[in-house]
């Protein structure tokens, strides 16, 4: 089954499970409740932040949300190169969390490889998450928007912000991007 229509169904059942409506959730959440509804139906991308959200004011582990397993680790957990739990949420995204196995996490580590959008200019639509940031460039080249500034990170270069602020990422030329993007 399709990792997205997966998750889309733990996020509903979720949302049952608690009991909560689909206007109560949207609320706490941040989001309409149609767009609740569009997550809810397997056909439209969920945000990480979202996600992160909804985990943290539930006290739900985010790996939960994301790859139905619950983390067992609480002293440390080691990952393996290419060994991280893989999410493909979006086209020119894909996540891999590589700590998904340590339980109550206080940051989210993921590995992020960015494939550039040929459409000149294009970046995608802004994200806000509580709480803050970081990005470090592993290769090739990442233009971030962060509010109304924008900069070109490279292989080496990192940023840290405030993750309240509306952000987004590109990767620029004709390779993939990849990052290291820790979330708190």
């Amino acid at each position: 089954m399709n990792e997205l229509i997966q998750l889309a169904q733990r996020l509903k059942g979720l949302r049952d499970s608690l009991d909560l409506s689909v206007e109560e959730m949207a609320a706490d959440c941040g989001v309409t409740p149609e767009t609740l509804l569009k997550y809810e139906s397997g056909d439209y991308d969920i945000p990480v932040s979202f996600l992160q959200r909804l985990a943290s004011r539930n006290g739900v582990e985010l790996a939960v949300l994301l790859f139905g397993e619950e983390p067992k680790m609480n002293t440390y957990y080691v990952n393996r190169k290419g060994k991280g739990v893989k999410v493909e949420r979006r086209a020119a995204y894909s996540y891999e969390d590589l700590a998904s196995g340590f339980r109550q996490r206080n940051m989210i580590p993921f590995l992020v490889t960015i494939s550039p959008d040929h459409t000149a200019g294009t970046i995608h639509a802004p994200n806000t998450h509580e709480g803050q940031e970081f990005n470090y460039v592993l290769e090739g080249e990442v233009e971030v928007c962060i509010g109304k500034k924008s900069t070109i990170l490279r292989a080496g270069d990192s940023v840290m912000f405030d993750s309240t602020m509306p952000h987004a990422l590109r990767a620029i030329g004709d390779t993939d991007a990849k990052i290291i993007a820790i979330i708190n």
